[in-house]
């Protein structure tokens, strides 16, 4: 690693896949790091947001590509870095966002809901991991940004594949980071805590369970998605060269109580 200077954070000249990098969470990951000079490639089932993120993307002054896929069907993980290698020629960054949760109570789960959600949350992410392992061992140099959860430390009672898959990413990470350091790659992760979201505005909004998960949030509030595009380009840049096997909590506290 070259000396920390103010350039530690750039991105420029770098690559970065991201998964569901088009909504959600996703899309400010995306924005965090074609601010920092990557181009981006976003792979994801749909083509919603691809619009908007394409212009954010312009104006930032860099490029994205997108490739409409569903990341948990079989085989597909090795067509994917494919065609990243193919309209890029390189792959530097890989960050396993695409995710799902579904709710039920203990014995009205359904296996096929559980079968979803481990696919996409654990299985895909190992695949991809997998696949891009290939091309970063062989340039000597990568980085793997895993997302975990608040489950990925803590129990779900209605959300129990959720809860295992993001257990999973955790071990994943360390695994992986084990396995991949010699090669100067680095695995990492972020467990985002209670983040204000289209996908969580029911929970902020339920009676009960939003205050109460608000009171235990050291902070005092939740989270906003801005809080965690610091966090991403750190462990995507050479400041976090000498950083890997951690799952970085981005919670305000909350893991705290």
């Amino acid at each position: 690693m070259e000396a920390f200077n103010s350039t530690s954070f750039r991105l420029d000249g770098r690559v970065a896949l991201v998964t569901g990098g088009a909504k959600g969470l996703g899309k400010y990951y995306s924005i965090a790091l074609a601010m920092y000079g990557a181009k981006i490639f976003v792979v994801s089932r749909s083509k919603d947001g691809w619009a908007e993120l394409r212009s954010k993307v312009s104006e930032l002054g860099s490029e994205v590509y997108f490739l409409q896929e569903d990341i948990s069907q079989p085989g597909c993980a090795d067509q994917i870095v494919e065609a990243v290698m193919h309209q890029y020629g390189q792959l530097d960054i890989l960050v396993n966002n695409a995710g799902i949760q579904i709710r039920n109570d203990v014995l009205a789960f359904k296996d096929t809901d559980w079968d979803k959600v481990i696919n996409l949350n654990l299985n895909a992410l190992y695949h991809l991991s997998h696949a891009a392992a290939k091309v970063m061992v062989k340039q000597s140099s990568g980085k793997i940004i895993n997302i975990g959860s608040m489950q990925s430390y803590r129990a779900g009672k209605y959300i129990f594949p959720y809860t295992a898959s993001k257990h999973g990413v955790l071990g994943l990470t360390k695994a992986y980071a084990d396995a991949l350091a010699p090669y100067h790659i680095q695995v990492n992760g972020l467990a985002p805590g209670y983040i204000k979201t289209d996908m969580t505005k029911a929970l902020q909004d339920d009676p009960v369970r939003g205050p109460e998960i608000q009171a235990h949030i050291p902070s005092g509030d939740w989270g906003v998605p801005e809080n965690l595009m610091g966090p991403m380009i750190f462990l995507a840049s050479s400041a976090s060269d000498y950083v890997t096997g951690v799952m970085l909590p981005v919670d305000g506290g909350y893991l705290l109580r």
